[in-house]
């Protein structure tokens, strides 16, 4: 017989908890700010953006180049830190560019160097940053609190939640989509119930794995990279997060009987294909866990509760926020402590 461990309580749970209240109380406090900031790159009407960052963060900026993407319409492309902490060859191309640079601290080192790099190339920083007063936001041109507050668990939740929600509003603001300003103004309920949703069925169908497949596409792909760190972090599982569509290349063939996949199905065209490659992993005796629409997860082992009716974009936010009370358990399932992972601090010091 499975013996799951009771819940307790941990900072990882109770952080995560406290976001959507924080979401909503940060769309409140910069929506001027939000508004200045998208026409001020609407103005600047750069040729491409980029991304800066690193862990959960470079999971909030693959959120951030699927929204610029698909609602500002701009190309948008991940600057690595070490381009211009190491190598200082950050392009010149970079002059009058948007450098979205994304830290929970504002204080990593090689995040810092590498943001100065382009900044000395005519870049426009801007600072999606939890502390504002951190080193980071002090250089930046523009920077976006994302309001989370103090975080003591080293498994950052409430502050990826913050992030990924900031970098909606400003999308919205930056292109002037209504339809998403509208959504983020009515997400309070949606992010509320998420966070109280039970995904503990979840857990007799990981406690014994040893690795495992993360499924996402379309506004759900960093988000499923996300869950698949946090796995990693927290419950010392190898997890590894693939596109819907990508996994047919090649990973597919790791998948048996009995080997899980979790597939967080997204709510807009990315849903394409979905429920046939759920199908396929069901037919070969995979242990399907997933959360979406139920037509796409018609064939999973494990449908796990998720208000699909909702914008797919809040969507995505709302499924991690899910998701980390689901991390939160298994780790203490698996005898780890999600809010001391081994090895690891909350400011990663990389130079």
């Amino acid at each position: 017989m499975i013996s799951i461990a009771p819940t307790v309580a941990t900072k990882m749970a109770s952080e995560a908890r406290e976001a959507p209240a924080l979401c909503l109380a940060q769309l409140r406090l910069n929506a001027g700010l939000m508004r200045e900031a998208g026409k001020r790159l609407r103005d600047l009407a750069p040729p491409f953006a980029a991304t800066l960052a690193r862990g959960s963060s470079d999971q909030a900026a693959g959120f951030a180049k699927f929204l610029l993407e698909t609602r500002v319409g701009l190309p948008t492309v991940s600057h690595a830190p070490s381009i211009g902490s190491l190598y200082q060859a950050t392009s010149k191309h970079f002059r009058d560019v948007p450098l979205i640079a994304i830290s929970q601290s504002g204080r990593s080192p090689d995040l810092l160097a590498a943001a100065q790099d382009a900044k000395l190339r005519g870049a426009v920083v801007v600072a999606v940053v939890n502390d504002a007063a951190s080193p980071l936001a002090d250089l930046a041109d523009i920077v976006i609190p994302v309001h989370a507050g103090t975080e003591t668990s080293v498994a950052a939740t409430k502050s990826f939640v913050c992030t990924l929600f900031a970098l909606a509003h400003l999308a919205a603001e930056w292109s002037g989509d209504a339809e998403l300003l509208a959504a983020l103004t009515h997400a309070g309920p949606v992010l509320e119930q998420a966070a109280q949703a039970d995904w503990s069925a979840a857990v007799p169908l990981l406690l014994a794995a040893e690795e495992m497949l993360v499924l996402g596409r379309g506004p759900t792909l960093t988000i499923a990279g996300e869950a698949a760190l946090k796995l990693k972090e927290t419950s010392s599982l190898h997890a590894e997060a693939f596109s819907s569509a990508e996994v047919a290349h090649g990973p597919m063939t790791l998948v048996g009987a009995g080997d899980p996949v979790l597939a967080f199905a997204p709510l807009d065209a990315a849903r394409e294909g979905l429920k046939d490659r759920l199908a396929d992993f069901a037919a070969r005796g995979a242990r399907v866990i997933a959360a979406g629409l139920p037509e796409d997860t018609a064939s999973a082992e494990l449908v796990l509760p998720f208000d699909a009716d909702v914008h797919p974009i809040i969507g995505a936010i709302a499924q991690i926020q899910s998701f980390y009370g689901l991390a939160n358990g298994l780790a203490l399932a698996r005898g780890c402590n999600p809010d001391n992972p081994p090895h690891l601090n909350k400011v990663t010091r990389t130079l």
